[in-house]
């Protein structure tokens, strides 16, 4: 059954829904706990990054489809514990305060750039490492379904930057509630369509992949990774699309403590 392309599209579609509802429901649950109960959050988390990093290596030279799909799933334990440590604040950046109105559109990048720093820069050298440690490797889905998560994080940060037409704010944590601030709402960036039309592409390049590789275990891979593309392109059209999309996870998080009643401040009107 998992020779199956269409059964690895499904999952990596159930991989994206329920490891992305799972860090959301982590990092609810100790919110309003502390700074302490959030580090431990990501201490006794740690064995998925242990066991990402382990898995990564040890299918380097494996070719086989369970190889693949233990690649991708690498990739994706990998990824999600420094997403879990930036959601809890464990590693986020230098700059936690809001940003302040009227600043030059240079101070302002600085700072939107020092809210997530620390983050991207992790990301970024675990991304070198696994470059230099797959290189020449059979099995290469791993680093790329990593890279691919990565680009389409930078791209989706820029747009927010830039600004886009709808910014879902529902599951920020209360210690990033910073964050919004350096966003901007905007009916359209000049990003946004590249971006789009790259992901469009990516998508586009690994489906022909799909259907003219020869070896099963490579149709498997770049279906993963297809799917994976149209998420994050879907992702990008949930920023200018009247979607509800935040209904994909609340319904499994606990309810907060509180409601947040911090209004979000935006640097430009919707025009």
């Amino acid at each position: 059954m998992l020779t199956s392309p269409w059964i690895a599209a499904l999952v990596a579609l159930f991989l994206w829904w329920f490891s992305t509802g799972a860090i959301l429901m982590t990092v609810r649950r100790v919110d309003h706990e502390g700074a302490k109960a959030r580090l431990w959050a990501v201490l006794w988390n740690l064995p998925f990054l242990i066991l990402g990093g382990f898995g990564f290596l040890d299918t380097l030279g494996n070719g086989s489809i369970m190889g693949v799909y233990v690649a991708f799933l690498s990739a994706l334990a990998l990824w999600g514990w420094i997403e879990l440590a930036f959601l809890t604040g464990v590693i986020t950046g230098p700059v936690r305060q809001p940003l302040r109105a009227g600043v030059p559109e240079w101070e302002r990048f600085i700072r939107a750039w020092g809210t997530i720093a620390y983050h991207e820069m992790l990301l970024a050298f675990t991304l070198l490492a696994m470059i230099v440690a797959s290189y020449g490797a059979e099995n290469s889905f791993g680093i790329w379904t990593f890279a691919l998560l990565f680009a389409a994080r930078i791209s989706a940060k820029l747009n927010l930057y830039l600004g886009v037409r709808k910014i879902n704010v529902e599951f920020i944590p209360e210690h990033l509630n910073h964050l919004p601030s350096h966003f901007r709402i905007a009916r359209m960036n000049w990003l946004f369509p590249l971006s789009i039309t790259g992901l469009s592409f990516a998508v586009a390049c690994f489906l022909e992949r799909v259907w003219f590789a020869e070896a099963q275990a490579d149709v498997i891979g770049f279906a993963l990774l297809g799917a994976l593309a149209a998420l994050a392109l879907l992702e990008h059209w949930f920023m200018v699309l009247p979607l509800p999309d935040q209904k994909l996870w609340r319904w499994m998080l606990p309810e907060p403590p509180a409601p947040n009643t911090q209004a979000m401040k935006t640097s430009e009107d919707v025009r």
